[in-house]
């Protein structure tokens, strides 16, 4: 899952109880799912996965690069983050011998509906999965890129069709039909460029900030995104229109996110290590 050669190449082109503590958890719950937007609460709200999504889909065709092998996977690690993000999983404690983050396994923190169908599917699993895996076994089983038959039973199936009727749903896409010489195929067009064109200057924004690089004081969500959409082969797609100047330092900045040490950087103080785990998912 080797990510970090050849960054970019550029292109001309619930229930209540009564029950206090469990009242209060449910209440963390619903802290950490108000933290999974930082815009404006009169924007549309999109989820990690949608927003790769979106930066991956061509706005007028309404569907992803042929091309791309690798946003498939990126979506998983994008459930995984999100997840992470919302207090729902955590990675097991270091110990004693400070075990890698590659070597800890994925350890479900919190099981309440997060609202979102592919999240508690992919919860559930992690949930009912004993002894639990690690964040890079979660990937590969997510996304059905396992030799095991026994794990084939976690793929979670029609991951970007699904993510795509979100966006219909909250009037980003639009669904059609096209036909491709031999066969039919349901493609979803973008239909509120407002929506696409806030998320790429979101993006660019986030890698031109001098701050991203200081993770320390870094805002989690658009870390996030910027790594994710490199993984899944996207983030071009939101470089692109920069000018010269600009795109050269986007992709500097994303360069030296990549060589961090992520080790490291998941063992600062409010880090979300599960985060930092799939960032080594992806560049291992």
């Amino acid at each position: 899952m080797n990510r970090s050669e050849g960054l970019v190449q550029r292109r001309n082109v619930v229930k209540e109880n009564s029950d206090g503590t469990q009242k209060e958890n449910h209440d963390d719950d619903k802290k950490n799912d108000k933290n999974y937007d930082d815009g404006d609460s009169k924007e549309t709200r999109l989820t990690l996965m949608e927003e790769v999504l979106l930066l991956g889909l061509k706005d007028k065709e309404g569907y992803t690069s042929f091309w791309n092998d690798c946003i498939s996977s990126g979506l998983r690690g994008c459930i995984l983050i999100e997840l992470g993000l919302r207090g729902r999983i955590e990675l097991e404690r270091a110990g004693m011998r400070r075990k890698g983050l590659l070597s800890r396994k994925v350890i479900v923190k919190a099981d309440s509906p997060t609202g979102d169908v592919l999240l508690d599917e992919a919860l559930k699993h992690m949930k009912e999965t004993e002894p639990p895996e690690t964040v890079q076994s979660w990937i590969e089983y997510l996304s059905g890129e396992t030799w095991n038959p026994m794990k084939l039973k976690y793929q979670l199936k029609n991951v970007r069709e699904r993510l795509a009727k979100n966006l219909v749903e909250k009037g980003v896409l639009t669904t059609e039909k096209q036909n491709f010489l031999l066969f039919d195929m349901t493609t979803h067009p973008l239909t509120d460029n407002v929506v696409k064109c806030r998320l790429v200057k979101k993006v660019q924004e986030a890698a031109l900030r001098r701050s991203i690089t200081d993770v320390a004081h870094a805002d989690k969500r658009s870390l996030a995104l910027l790594m994710l959409a490199h993984s899944a082969d996207v983030l071009e797609n939101a470089f692109a229109p920069l000018s010269d100047e600009d795109y050269e330092l986007a992709t500097r900045r994303v360069r030296a996110l990549l060589d961090l040490d992520f080790e490291a950087e998941a063992m600062r103080p409010d880090a979300c290590e599960i985060m930092w785990a799939v960032f080594a998912a992806f560049t291992k």
